[in-house]
């Protein structure tokens, strides 16, 4: 007969274990009238009511759009697909360079920088009103690049530059959900 030794040692709780994930990641199924080019109506965040140019769909439910910055001062920006409204109306968007969507449309692109933490001495020593942050040059050259073809393409159209630039917004009697955009 063979002789087990048992461990004098017991936790005094159970250590918790990690439940197994039964659901896999998938990829994200974009709607059909989220094609590049298409004017958006984004529905929260800071610009919402705005309407802006999509450029590209990226991973994981996100949508890489534009204002044009000129038009109405929506710069290039991530924004979830849910939060936006299709519109019928296209912009042809064939002449924005590949190279700069590429690059924009990575993680490491809209990564924050790590701040330095102060102590609490420092943050009661200085009295002083924080420093303006300067725009990243590189952010500024990607915004124009990527603007002054599609600024372009919408001038060709009549009145689009005017539709970009007018905000959405709805009135007591109109109801979204029977509207045709």
């Amino acid at each position: 007969m063979a002789t087990q030794d048992f461990s004098k040692y017991y936790p005094a709780h159970d250590e918790a274990q990690m439940k197994k994930a039964r659901k896999t990641a998938q990829p994200t199924k974009y709607r059909d009238s989220l094609a590049p080019g298409t004017v958006l109506i984004l529905l929260s965040g800071r610009f919402r009511g705005k309407r802006v140019v999509l450029l590209r769909q990226l991973s994981q439910g996100v949508l890489l759009i534009t204002g044009p910055y000129k038009s109405n001062g929506v710069p290039l920006r991530r924004v979830n697909h849910r939060y936006v409204i299709a519109t019928a109306t296209t912009v042809d968007v064939s002449g924005v360079d590949n190279e700069v969507l590429d690059r924009v449309s990575k993680d490491e692109y809209w990564a924050r920088e790590k701040k330095e933490g102060k102590g609490a001495d420092a943050f009661f020593e200085s009295s002083e009103e924080p420093a303006k942050k300067e725009m990243d040059p590189q952010r500024i050259e990607d915004q124009k690049s990527v603007d002054k073809p599609l600024m372009a393409n919408i001038r060709k159209v009549q009145d689009l530059e005017a539709y970009l630039s007018s905000d959405f917004s709805l009135r007591g009697n109109e109801r979204p959900h029977e509207m045709v955009f």
